[in-house]
């Protein structure tokens, strides 16, 4: 994966948050701020780009984005649920109108037969709208995960965006 591709992601992702007078954030967990360093490698991007949450250890999810201790324990921090309150988090706590989510297993170690390593869960939260949220499973390596997660999410942001036409 090339870093053009996400260069380029970036770009109509950023083209169509402004068009749309919008404002995104991130929380992401697996992918480290994969997005976050991909959105912001565009010029101007500080226009359509308020904030970007690392949230990788559970007290961070909780801290920083009120992911509840209760959703943790019962479905953990790879799971729709937790994806949810994240993407809910990350807009509440940012300027932003439509944040998005990821929280994964990107591997080597990690995975279990419930939740394997590539298993990736992410959300989407726009104002005034439901929270989506939907599970990926990609393969490769470690690296190769995190930026199939990073590609797909702003994907679907950009999918998400042109429902607002």
């Amino acid at each position: 994966m090339a870093d053009d591709e996400l260069h380029t992601l970036a770009t109509q992702l950023g083209a169509a948050l402004k068009a749309r007078g919008l404002v995104l954030s991130m929380a992401e967990s697996c992918t480290g701020g994969m997005v976050a360093q991909a959105v912001t490698s565009v010029a101007g991007s500080s226009a359509w780009f308020d904030r970007g949450f690392v949230t990788y250890s559970n007290p961070s999810k909780q801290e920083m984005l009120g992911v509840s201790d209760q959703t943790l324990t019962q479905f953990g921090a790879v799971s729709e649920q937790t994806a949810f309150e994240m993407a809910a988090g990350a807009l509440k706590n940012s300027h932003a109108q439509i944040a998005g989510s990821i929280t994964g297993i990107a591997g080597p170690d990690g995975g279990t037969s419930e939740k394997p390593v590539g298993m990736v869960c992410f959300a989407w939260a726009v104002l005034a709208k439901a929270i989506s949220t939907t599970t990926q499973h990609f393969h490769g390596n470690r690296e190769q995960i995190r930026q199939q997660a990073t590609m797909f999410m702003m994907t679907m942001l950009i999918e998400r965006l042109n429902e607002f036409k």
